[in-house]
């Protein structure tokens, strides 16, 4: 094998805001183009990058086993209950801010740009009182020691296919997909499905803070999805259970039953936050 580096828009351009990148695709589009080229075979993805529509000509090919899905606290040894009242937290994304707003509305979020190294720097340099970072991206860079909280789904509902990976191929190169089928792993798949019908059936992308919670066990799924207003005075969540081999239906249904919850009032809202740096879901 052949390791093709692809650099992206979210990549190269660290300073720019997000959302004035284009928001979705910008972490996935310029790999894309290098499959469909044929400059590469394949794509590897964080599954929470990609755009819940499908590239035409590509597909999705595998879904390995999936990572730790939490969102994690680094904060210097301290936790959330322990951060002083207009404690900085370092985020660009709205579902962080809004699900954390939900629990301290005494604290100031701040965007953040960078890799995860960068970021840590910038913390421990004082730019920011603390950060809420994905806990696999950590783990897999071999920083779990920064983590200083773990938050559970009760607290914040991680993104859509946080901690998964999303291996795309082209769609009429059946050998290549054959091979990266013996990388599938089914329940992760299935998680990824039912997450990413529940974006597509809140109608947003990357930039909405909502967020959801996927359990398998044996043959059944257990969904938990949220919505929040930005400022986290407004949280609907609701929860299903049902056949994990009928993924995509139950979060069309889980997303269904929060927009007649409440949630399309929120979603709604949403508009007044609009100008406020609402940035897409960082990586």
């Amino acid at each position: 094998m052949e390791l093709v580096l692809v650099e992206s828009e979210g990549d190269r351009d660290r300073a720019t805001p997000l959302a004035a990148l284009g928001g979705t695709g910008v972490f996935t589009r310029k790999i894309q183009e290098a499959v469909l080229s044929g400059s590469a075979d394949l794509a590897v993805h964080s599954a929470k990058d990609l755009p819940t529509g499908q590239t035409p000509e590509l597909v999705l090919a595998a879904v390995p086993a999936r990572g730790p899905r939490e969102d994690v606290l680094v904060a210097g040894r301290r936790r959330l209950a322990d951060l002083p009242a207009g404690s900085r937290i370092g985020t660009s994304s709205p579902r962080r801010q809004a699900f954390l707003a939900a629990l301290r509305n005494d604290l100031v979020f701040e965007p953040v740009r960078g890799n995860v190294p960068t970021r840590i720097r910038k913390r421990a340099e004082g730019e920011y009182d603390a950060l809420v970072l994905a806990r696999a991206g950590l783990e897999r860079l071999g920083l779990a020691r920064e983590i200083d909280q773990v938050f559970g789904p009760e607290m914040i509902l991680p993104a859509v296919g946080q901690g998964a990976l999303a291996v795309e191929a082209r769609e009429d190169d059946r050998q290549l997909r054959d091979i990266l089928a013996g990388t599938e792993s089914v329940p992760a798949r299935r998680e990824v499905e039912a997450e990413r019908a529940f974006l597509a059936t809140l109608g947003g992308g990357c930039h909405l803070p909502a967020g959801i919670w996927s359990e398998t066990s044996g043959d059944s799924l257990v969904l938990e999805g949220g919505v929040a207003l930005p400022d986290g005075s407004r949280v609907v969540r609701r929860r299903v259970a049902g056949a994990a081999d009928d993924a995509p239906a139950l979060g069309h249904r889980l997303a269904e039953e929060l927009l007649a919850s409440g949630g399309r009032e929120i979603l709604q809202e949403l508009s007044r936050f609009e100008g406020q740096d609402r940035l897409p879901e960082e990586p």
